[in-house]
């Protein structure tokens, strides 16, 4: 017999295969769902997702803006539900997607931290090369602005995706997507000579032999050791914004368009799955943008 939890198993499988999404992201739109059931089952509402309506997912959403949860994590509750009815929709399970009927809560454009060319060298001129790691560190920094990786890319990169004769590394994103990403010099430099210096020095793990980066104990690099060495840099460079890893991806993306790269190039690098996420880089840079105008328009000549 269907109930939630064989819906939500074929929702879950629906996420993973067809649309192959991260596990994190699976995850969480399915303690979406089950935050939506236990709502139910508190107020005693006892329905299979068939019979969900329109004033359910109203009270379910007075529910949680009344626990104190902010207008950004409810919109991002709702995505994870109507992603549930879609599918729901398209087994033929429901006529309609009734959480396409509920607006998402109105939340603000929050514009990512950027860091200045200066900023970046400043932060690259406090790392420590009396310490084994230091050259490794300098890698580390080079390729996630070089190459706008996010941190999870960095840490997964392997030796056999680094195709530096044709200029340019194979990433696996989110969702095991494969992209080609261009490397320049200055971070092919860097990764080779860690390549070739620092990293023959450790004694490799078993199964961390084809990891680009490595730890001391020979063992491929954690996210959070990423994190604490962009901190500790930034720190050191004086450097008062809050940032991480993540900070000098977007870097990488706002620098390229300042520079006239277009758009859909700046996707394709950042394995954006839709370029509206890449547009949030055209409310930082106004600049860019009236210089574009000033340039090709036809009554600015």
């Amino acid at each position: 017999m269907n109930n939630w939890k064989s819906y939500l198993d074929g929702f879950v499988a629906f996420m993973k295969i067809e649309r192959s999404l991260s596990p994190k992201t699976v995850e969480g739109y399915s303690h979406d769902i089950w935050k939506l059931k236990n709502y139910l089952d508190v107020k005693k509402i006892e329905i299979l997702p068939e019979k969900v309506e329109v004033k359910h997912l109203r009270g379910f959403i007075n529910c949680i803006n009344h626990e104190g949860i902010t207008a950004r994590t409810q919109a991002r509750v709702m995505t994870g539900v109507r992603a549930f009815f879609n599918y729901l929709l398209l087994e033929n399970i429901v006529r309609q997607n009734v959480a396409m009927l509920i607006d998402l809560p109105v939340i603000g454009l929050r514009l990512p931290v950027m860091l200045s060319v200066t900023e970046i060298d400043r932060m690259i001129k406090n790392i420590d090369f009396n310490v084994p790691e230091g050259r490794r560190n300098k890698a580390i920094v080079e390729t996630l602005y070089g190459c706008g990786l996010r941190v999870s890319e960095l840490v997964d990169l392997k030796i056999s995706e680094l195709f530096f004769r044709e200029g340019y590394i194979k990433v696996t994103g989110k969702g095991d997507k494969e992209r080609i990403v261009p490397i320049g010099s200055v971070a092919m430099n860097e990764i080779s000579e860690y390549l070739k210096v620092d990293r023959q020095k450790l004694t490799i793990k078993k199964k961390h032999e084809n990891f680009v980066f490595l730890n001391r104990n020979g063992s491929s690099l954690s996210r959070e050791m990423v994190f604490i060495i962009v901190h500790q840099l930034s720190v050191l460079a004086g450097i008062k914004k809050q940032i991480g890893p993540h900070t000098l991806r977007h870097s990488f993306a706002s620098h390229l368009l300042e520079g006239g790269a277009d758009l859909r190039s700046i996707q394709e690098m950042m394995g954006h799955a839709s370029i509206v996420t890449t547009e949030i880089y055209t409310h930082i840079n106004k600049e860019h943008l009236r210089n574009a105008i000033i340039t090709f328009h036809p009554r600015n000549f």
